[in-house]
């Protein structure tokens, strides 16, 4: 999918698990949709779920899930623990790829239209779809939830965006807006005491509290923490009271700095945070930026594996405190990628996959994968140099190279697989050339090519950055920097090799002498590189010898 939005809808049943299951079932007959988590809680009696999709594709998948939340939810029979104004009670679309915000606005807008025209449930836009500033803001629009609902209607203030101003008692009314990525996130406190954690989250929160002066009069004072919405309730499954947390926009207030300043705050009142946990999914990002927080204050390098940083975010936030955070089923990134093909096996299972007489993997994935093993060397050399006290003066540098040392590892990981992919498509491609149908064939021959090319583009960048990490990393390391060097040219011509055998089965001339143009010039600048890396790592062994 080039464009892919998200939508997260919040139904109010969390217990009966048909009505769960019937409402995942509307979402999942739409075709183009992927439904990527279903996340019911017991005691606000609300389920969350996510899914991402094309964006007419979630638009419909969003009126039949609304549609069946109103024919089998009674909000009139409705208690729980989360505020709440109808049997769908929020409903966001969240820009994700290839989409705007100014998209999800006129999907919200769409379907708002279609629910109050055809479910004759009172619908209300807000955040960036909001229609007046004051309904921008999730908690005033829910202000009064389902019990305040009919006077509400009668407001002219409060008409609703779509749909009739009438007061539904089975359906309530439904939120429908778009907005950034939302993270549900509740810490949890060493207390039973509501009371307690409610005095928490009105300090982080954005929107602060009031106290009374002396005179009666009272006094606003401005929370800590901007982009957070925050309440105190006690969770009877859990046995504790949360903060529970609306954090609106993570990249102005990371997790982190939520969680160490409830922390701070939990502790002037006595308590101790044991924990938190992440209701719904969560951005990758999110957590690399929360893990890498941690790395730093702990003195570490952040140039290690991205399952590191993760694993050291789950740690230090204590995700996995009252239910198991799993990041395959709680990343948003990690539910929707598809798995890598070779980068997830063994080596042996590679090797024995390698060695079979099938053309897959072959050598465009080898050349990938030297590529890789190359990357992974100047990470592990830059790592090495990090924090070294000899070495003080270069730990920035050194782990800023071993950081795109990491991303060049994941670019030839996935180049292994896509060189695979590239040939099987190529002799698809071909079997249809006999029957006549050469177009294909070009398409997949040019892609064939262009993934060799990006090898050999990403051997470059490898020699370049094992050509600075000579010059200034650990001097015992020197030898797996000529290694790196080494695999990072054998990346380059492979490539090349890669590259020129599929130069034949192009048509046109004019490309094919383009297309070879441009991988001698590549393999020329590759080997004035190596030659320059070649010469740094020998005079720092001289150096050392001296």
């Amino acid at each position: 999918m080039d464009k892919i939005v998200e939508c997260v809808p919040n139904f109010s049943e969390g217990r009966n698990k048909a009505i769960i299951d019937a409402i995942a079932d509307a979402i999942r007959s739409v075709p183009d949709v992927q439904l990527l988590d279903i996340d019911p809680g017991e005691a606000t009696n609300r389920t969350v779920m996510t899914f991402v999709g094309t964006p007419d594709a979630v638009l419909e998948a969003a009126f039949q899930a609304i549609k069946k939340a109103a024919e089998l939810i009674d909000m009139s029979k409705h208690k729980g623990a989360h505020p709440r104004m109808g049997a769908t009670d929020v409903c966001p679309f969240v820009p994700v790829s290839g989409v705007t915000m100014d998209d999800c606005i006129e999907l919200a807008h769409k379907l708002g239209k279609r629910v109050g025209e055809e479910l004759k449930i009172p619908v209300y836009l807000y955040a960036e779809a909001a229609t007046k500033p004051e309904r921008r803001d999730l908690s005033k629009v829910r202000e009064g939830e389902y019990e305040g609902l009919p006077d509400k209607l009668k407001d002219p203030n409060w008409q609703p965006d779509y749909g009739p101003a009438e007061f539904n008692p089975k359906t309530g009314a439904t939120i429908i807006g778009a907005r950034e990525f939302l993270i549900a996130y509740n810490i949890n406190l060493n207390t039973r005491d509501r009371k307690l954690a409610h005095k928490v989250a009105k300090i982080i929160r954005e929107t602060g509290y009031n106290v009374k002066r002396p005179d009666g009069t009272k006094e606003h004072v401005p929370g800590k923490l901007k982009a957070v919405r925050a309440i105190g309730w006690y969770i009877e499954e859990y046995g504790c009271a949360q903060i529970s947390i609306n954090l609106l926009n993570y990249k102005v207030t990371p997790l982190h700095v939520v969680f160490e300043t409830a922390k701070e705050e939990a502790e002037k009142l006595g308590l101790r945070v044991t924990g938190s946990e992440i209701v719904g999914l969560v951005p990758k990002d999110a957590l690399l930026m929360t893990g890498r927080y941690y790395l730093q204050k702990q003195g570490k390098s952040t140039a290690v594996p991205e399952p590191e940083i993760i694993h050291t975010a789950i740690l230090s936030l204590g995700l996995n405190d009252v239910t198991q955070f799993v990041p395959e089923e709680k990343i948003i990134e990690y539910k929707i990628a598809k798995p890598l093909r070779f980068g997830s096996m063994s080596m042996e299972q590679f090797l024995n996959t390698l060695s079979l007489d099938t053309p897959t993997p072959g050598g465009g994935s080898v050349a990938a994968i030297s590529g890789a093993l190359g990357a992974s060397l100047i990470a592990m050399v830059g790592n090495l140099t990090f924090g070294k006290k000899d070495y003080e003066a270069v730990w920035q540098a050194a782990e800023k190279l071993a950081n795109t040392a990491q991303q060049l590892k994941m670019e030839f990981l996935t180049s292994a697989d896509r060189d695979a992919d590239a040939f099987d498509a190529v002799m698809k491609a071909m079997r249809l050339a006999r029957k006549g149908e050469s177009e294909a064939l070009q398409q997949a021959v040019m892609l064939a090519i262009d993934v060799p090319l990006s090898v050999m583009k990403n051997g470059i960048r490898l020699l370049e950055i094992a050509c600075e990490m000579a010059k200034i990393g650990n001097r015992n390391a020197l030898s797996d920097v000529a290694v790196a060097t080494e695999m990072a040219m054998t990346a380059v011509k492979a490539g090349k090799e890669n590259v020129e055998i599929n130069l034949p089965m192009v048509d046109d001339d004019d490309t094919k002498d383009k297309i070879k143009h441009e991988a001698d010039k590549l393999l020329q600048e590759a080997n004035k590189l190596y030659s320059k890396t070649v010469e740094e790592i020998t005079k720092r062994k001289h150096e050392n010898e001296g």
